[in-house]
């Protein structure tokens, strides 16, 4: 990973530069969703969890989609994938609206949603990114990214996440496999630059050491590789969080700033100063992050901003872990909640959640003891080490986690189980453990009359 201080140094006197051509008149720029070679700006735009608790990743993607809209890029090359059960959901007050902060427009107007329910999963989206349209067909619209050698593709995925994974509703999308995705599409001349915007808990490791910097990729995420990512914007009304962070934080930025002049480098510096709550970081092919945003995220050949010019922006404040949301969700309620009935109700749910969280926690412990074969000192290294997650490693990794998914806690309906994925880096760590012995452990422990679900 490059100094943060270069490239510090290096964006200002990019950004200067082309502010400068700019100002000549030289037409550098894209119109719309056509790129100065003529190519088009493709863009896929992900949302992968479900559930009214959850509708900040909704809220970021609706948004994301209104301000590739409002810069020209057509909606033939614009791909949303969203379960879309929030703006209906009858936890919603305000039905068909939805927004990404607190007083803000309704994002979800007006966009179109080509994957839907449980179209949303890791397979379509890779199906959709490489262009296989045959092998869509009656699912969703049936469209994917169409792209070419003279293309850029702009991808934006929201969700939960962890370690070397990415969560969809019903399963994951795991690091290795997006690595031999990206490889095929880098060996097909399937675009000439490409961008991902990345929000989930871990991000970065989906990434780092495993991303070459020599593919025309550029990559920003939301955490680092052992860090989760922060939802923000609290609002009492709707009784959820309105965004995330940093994609409250680039999306703000690009709400206001001339995208012609801004190039991707800056943009990164900006997010990453202004997100306090994780570490944001960018990986690839940083070369790429010389170029405007405007060529990712489109230009009308005029500046406008969605903000008013009195439309100040609300302080983030209330920002805590994603981890935490959902717990977080219910004390705002039981502290907003007036009769005694429903504090009850609210309580019993909040002690429920944190029991069965517990419950988690134990039954993870016990594989680890079980791998030990009872040895403290190692099933403490197994619990409480914090080993990174490397190439080589995530064969090992990956095979754990999808085991502990299917026998243990299907992961996709207990987030809480994300937060303990590093003991499954600490396993395939460890030199004196074997990969089938960890297999046995989940065996042993994960009996069919322990097995919960709902552990949020």
């Amino acid at each position: 990973m490059m100094n943060h201080s270069f490239w510090a140094l290096a964006t200002v006197l990019l950004a200067s530069n082309v502010s400068a051509i700019f100002v000549k008149g030289i037409p550098e720029l894209p119109k719309g969703g056509i790129l100065p070679n003529g190519g088009k700006i493709w863009a896929l735009l992900v949302a992968g969890s479900n559930g009214y608790y959850n509708y900040r990743h909704q809220a970021d993607v609706c948004h994301a989609y209104q301000i590739l809209h409002k810069n020209g890029i057509p909606d033939e090359n614009i791909i949303v994938m969203m379960y879309d059960d929030v703006a209906s959901s009858s936890e919603n007050p305000t039905p068909n609206v939805i927004i990404n902060r607190p007083g803000g427009p309704n994002v979800y107007k007006g966009v179109p949603i080509d994957y839907s329910g449980d179209d949303v999963n890791s397979t379509n989206f890779l199906k959709v990114l490489t262009g296989q349209s045959n092998a869509l067909e009656g699912i969703g619209t049936g469209r994917a990214i169409a792209s070419g050698p003279k293309d850029h593709i702009f991808i934006n995925f929201v969700d939960h996440g962890a370690p070397g994974f990415l969560c969809f509703p019903n399963d994951e999308l795991h690091a290795k496999l997006l690595e031999k995705t990206l490889e095929g599409m880098v060996a097909e001349n399937r675009f000439s630059k490409m961008v991902l915007y990345v929000e989930a808990c871990e991000s970065g490791s989906m990434f780092d050491d495993i991303l070459p910097d020599t593919t025309d990729i550029f990559v920003m995420t939301a955490a680092d590789p052992r860090e989760s990512s922060y939802a923000c914007y609290y609002d009492k009304l709707r009784g959820t969080y309105l965004g995330d962070v940093f994609s409250v934080k680039w999306m703000e930025d690009s709400d206001k700033e001339n995208l012609a002049k801004e190039t991707l480098h800056h943009q990164f510096e900006l997010v990453r100063t202004e997100t306090n709550s994780s570490h944001v970081e960018e990986y690839g092919d940083l070369d790429v992050g010389a170029l405007p945003v405007a060529y990712f995220q489109g230009y009308q050949g005029r500046f406008s901003s969605l903000n008013g010019e009195n439309d100040r922006l609300p302080p983030i404040n209330d920002a805590i872990s994603s981890r935490d949301v959902p717990l977080a969700i219910l004390k705002h309620q039981y502290e907003a909640a007036v009769d005694r009935k429903t504090k009850r109700y609210l309580q019993f749910k909040i002690h429920r959640m944190q029991k069965m969280r517990r419950f988690l926690d134990v039954a993870v412990a016990d594989i680890a003891s079980q791998i030990a074969h009872g040895n403290e000192e190692k099933t403490a290294y197994l619990l409480g080490s914090d080993q990174k997650l490397t190439s080589s490693k995530l064969e090992c990794y990956e095979t754990l986690v999808k085991y502990f998914s299917s026998k243990c806690f299907k992961i996709s309906e207990n987030p809480h189980a994300l937060s303990k994925m590093k003991v499954f880096i600490n396993i395939c760590s460890a030199p004196w453990v074997a990969i089938n012995s960890a297999l046995r452990a989940m065996d042993a422990i994960c009996v069919p009359e322990r097995q919960l679900t709902g552990i949020h």
